[in-house]
């Protein structure tokens, strides 16, 4: 009865849920904070985020961290580091920033740890394995940098906190990193036609740092992303060049799936509940929901090409996508009803639209 009472009180005066979001431009040099009271989008502030009047430094990962006090952001570009910058969520403002290491891109913060993981990119250069970077987001130090693959992407955290997931997209790895030792604990190898299990191995035996380009593996996977299960032992990894999505069982840390999607999944979340997976399809300008359950997925057109970032509201109604765009047209914000399968609102914002994270939820 007094869910029935409450559920009229809510319709009848219009009661509703708003939902608050950072966005980064990475062409713009700008960061954008979205406001989505379940109809419309709306930018409530665009924050210059550049630290040279005439380079674009490429903003590129973002988070905030569990106290919703702060929110951090990854320059990509330097001479030749990129950098970390802590902001105010109140003010929006700069606090400290620190330097990492050669394009820092997606990142997390350890609720068993306090600390900050983020993968160096290593987009420019040689092509050698790069690292994690650990940082005291306290003081903005780094403390230490972990090796791992080439080109790693997709930092995420498992839900208790005791591991960092990262997988390398041109080696084709998935790296679990323990927070606590701040060591790889164990790779994976994803490609099909590669079967190289390093399983219980010492990353220092691996020795990828005196392994020139013409002597690694290159991935026929080319995996980007790659998001813990919140309740179950799994992992799903995006296939950026197979077409799939990879689940792995982290008990016997081995491949038990790969569910074909359309063209170029980058990145993906999944529900609080575990029940769906949302994959942005970079290569077709569309968004993924599939059903973990039965298997079936829908397919929903975002408002423009190149679909980038996506996360998914704490109530688990709403996907948030970040979609690029081609040339000179503005990147777009996409909000999408998970249960409708419906693109319901867009915003524009500053160009090539990428990484997205979710601040707060208001009544």
């Amino acid at each position: 009865m007094i869910r029935i009472i409450l559920f009229l009180v809510f319709t009848t005066f219009g009661f509703s849920q708003n939902y608050y979001l950072y966005v980064a431009a990475e062409s713009d040099d700008t960061v954008s904070l979205i406001k989505f009271d379940g109809k419309s989008a709306t930018e409530l502030e665009r924050i210059p985020v550049g630290i040279k009047f005439a380079e674009t430094e490429g903003p590129h990962g973002l988070t905030v961290d569990p106290s919703g006090e702060y929110w951090y952001l990854s320059l990509a570009h330097g001479n030749p580091y990129g950098t970390l910058t802590k902001f105010s969520t109140q003010t929006n403002t700069e606090i400290a920033t620190t330097e990492l290491g050669y394009f820092p891109a997606t990142m997390e913060i350890s609720s068993l740890t306090g600390l900050l993981y983020c993968v160096n990119f290593k987009l420019y250069g040689t092509m050698t394995p790069s690292s994690v970077s650990v940082v005291d987001p306290q003081t903005m130090t780094e403390i230490t940098k972990i090796p791992t693959g080439v080109m790693p992407h997709g930092s995420r955290i498992s839900p208790d906190g005791r591991f960092q997931y990262s997988v390398a997209m041109m080696s084709g790895e998935l790296y679990e990193v323990d927070t606590v030792s701040l060591e790889v604990n164990r790779v994976l190898q994803l490609d099909n036609n590669h079967h190289m299990n390093h399983q219980g191995m010492n990353h220092q035996d691996m020795d990828h740092q005196g392994m020139n380009h013409q002597e690694m593996h290159h991935s026929t996977t080319q995996p980007t992303w790659v998001i813990p299960h919140p309740s179950d032992s799994k992992v799903y990894i995006a296939g950026n060049s197979s077409n799939e999505i990879i689940e792995v069982d982290t008990d016997s840390w081995e491949i038990i799936n790969r569910f074909k999607t359309g063209k170029g999944p980058y990145n993906i979340d999944i529900t609080s509940d575990g029940k769906k997976l949302v994959t942005t399809l970079k290569g077709e300008g569309k968004t993924e929901i599939k059903n973990l359950k039965t298997g079936k997925s829908k397919i929903v057109d975002n408002t423009t090409k190149v679909s980038h970032g996506v996360v998914i509201s704490p109530d688990n109604k709403y996907a948030f996508v970040t979609v690029e765009g081609i040339g000179g047209e503005p990147g777009v914000l996409d909000v999408i009803d998970i249960g409708k399968a419906k693109l319901v609102s867009s915003v524009k914002i500053g160009k090539q639209a990428g990484g997205i994270a979710f601040w707060k939820l208001e009544q």
